[in-house]
C-alpha cells in the first residue's frame, strides 16, 4: 500500500557543502571553484576542494557566476537559414566545436529571413545576458547588423557588414579562383578554357539572383582572371546560366556552348551542380570527362562525389569558419577586418590534361 509521501528530491549540492567536505572555509572554495589565482591558498588546499566537489557532484549555479562575473557562458547564432540547412549547418558544428572548449553553451535561432522575428529574437536573447552573437548567413553576403547588438561582441559569420565595419569570417573566394585556374595550368592547359556561370547581362540580383550571387560570382571570376594573367593567357570565354546555378540549367548553357561550335578543352564552373549539368551536356555531345574536356568547380556539396568521374571542386571550409568566428568572440581587439579562411581543393577524377586534337 502506497505511503502517500511524494519522494524528496534530491538535495542540491551547494558551495556550503563543498567547503564542508574539504573542512575549508566558503571563502575559500569560493576562490577554488571560480579559479581565482590571487589568494594565497596552498596547492594542497586547491586539491581538497576540487575532490570534494567532484565526490558531491557540484556544479556552480550559473545564476550567481553571472552576478560576480557578468559573464553568462551562453553564445548565440542568430542566422537566416543555417542551422536548418545540412550543408551550411557545418558553421554550426564548428562554432560549437570551439564554444565547447572554452565551457560556453550555444543558443541558434533561424529568422527566416523575418525582419520582426529577428527582431523578437534578439531581444529575448539579450534579455539572458549572452556574452555575444556570431550573425551568419547561409550564402556569403552583405547584412545590417542589428542596432541592438552595438554594445555586446558580434563576429559576422558568413557575411559583410553593408556598412563595412565589424569582424567578418567569409571564405577566401579570391583565393579560391586562383586555385581553380593553376589546377588547370599544372596539366598544361593554357587555351580554350571557358567559365560556366555568368548572369544575364544586367542581371544583378532581386526576384531570379538573389543578393550573393553577384560576390560570389565576382570574386571567383577575379581569382581566375587572375591566376590565367599571370600564367600569361586568359579565359577564352564566359558562359550565361540562365534563371538559377542548378544542374539543369548549368546542362542547358554549356549545351548551347557546344552548339553554338564551340569546343572547350576545360570548364570552369561556378558551383557543383553547374558542373553537373555541364557534365550532362558534354556526354551527350559525345565528349569525354576529363579525357576531352576537364571540369573544375566550387563550394564541395556532396553533388561533386555523385558524378562519374568525381568532380574536383574548391570546398566552402564552413567548420573552419565556423570554429574560427567563435574564437574571434571572446579577442579583446574589435578592430574591423576581414578574415578570409582558405577553400580547400578536393580532388576528384574530372581534370586531366588538355586533349590532342587529331
Amino acid at each position: 500500500m502506497a505511503s502517500g509521501k511524494t519522494p524528496s528530491s534530491p538535495r542540491r549540492v551547494t558551495l556550503n557543502h563543498v567547503a564542508e567536505r574539504a573542512g575549508v572555509s566558503r571563502s575559500a572554495a569560493s576562490f577554488v571553484m571560480s579559479g581565482r589565482t590571487d589568494q594565497r591558498l596552498s596547492a594542497e588546499v586547491f586539491a581538497r576542494v576540487r575532490a570534494a566537489a567532484e565526490e558531491l557532484g557540484y556544479t556552480p549555479n550559473l545564476t550567481a557566476k553571472t552576478l560576480r562575473t557578468g559573464r553568462s557562458g551562453t553564445v548565440a547564432l542568430v542566422s537566416d537559414f543555417v542551422s536548418t540547412t545540412s550543408f551550411a549547418s557545418t558553421m554550426v558544428r564548428g562554432a560549437l566545436e570551439e564554444l565547447c572548449q572554452r565551457d560556453s553553451l550555444l543558443f541558434t535561432v533561424d529568422t527566416h529571413g523575418r525582419e520582426e522575428l529577428e527582431s523578437r529574437l534578439l531581444d529575448s536573447l539579450l534579455a539572458r545576458n549572452i556574452d555575444g552573437v556570431l550573425y551568419a548567413s547561409m550564402f556569403t553576403r552583405s547584412v545590417t547588423v542589428p542596432t541592438v547588438l552595438k554594445d555586446i561582441p558580434v563576429v559576422l559569420l558568413n557575411c559583410l557588414s553593408d556598412d563595412g565595419g565589424g569582424i567578418s569570417v567569409i571564405p577566401d573566394e579570391i583565393s579560391a579562383g586562383e586555385d581553380a585556374a593553376r589546377l588547370l595550368l599544372e596539366v598544361g592547359h593554357v587555351q580554350d578554357i571557358w567559365f560556366v556561370g555568368s548572369m544575364p547581362p544586367g542581371q544583378v540580383g532581386g526576384t531570379i539572383w538573389p543578393p550573393w550571387a553577384p560576390l560570389a560570382l565576382s570574386e571567383r571570376r577575379e581569382g581566375i582572371e587572375r591566376a590565367l594573367k599571370n600564367a600569361g593567357t586568359s579565359l577564352a570565354g564566359s558562359v550565361v546560366v540562365e534563371e538559377d546555378w542548378d544542374i539543369a540549367n548549368g546542362r542547358a548553357a554549356v549545351a548551347g556552348l557546344l552548339a553554338s561550335g564551340e569546343r572547350p578543352r576545360a570548364l570552369i564552373c561556378v558551383n557543383d551542380a553547374v558542373a553537373i549539368g555541364a557534365g550532362h551536356a558534354l556526354r551527350a555531345a559525345g565528349l569525354r570527362v576529363p579525357d576531352d574536356v576537364s571540369l573544375v568547380s566550387f563550394d564541395g556539396t556532396p553533388l561533386a562525389q555523385a558524378g562519374e568521374p568525381a568532380l574536383t571542386t574548391i570546398a566552402l571550409p564552413h567548420l573552419e569558419m565556423g570554429r574560427r568566428a567563435a574564437s574571434l568572440l571572446s579577442d579583446p581587439d574589435r578592430t574591423p577586418r576581414r578574415l578570409r579562411i582558405p577553400m580547400p581543393v578536393v580532388p576528384g577524377g574530372s581534370v586531366s590534361g588538355p586533349r590532342t586534337d587529331p
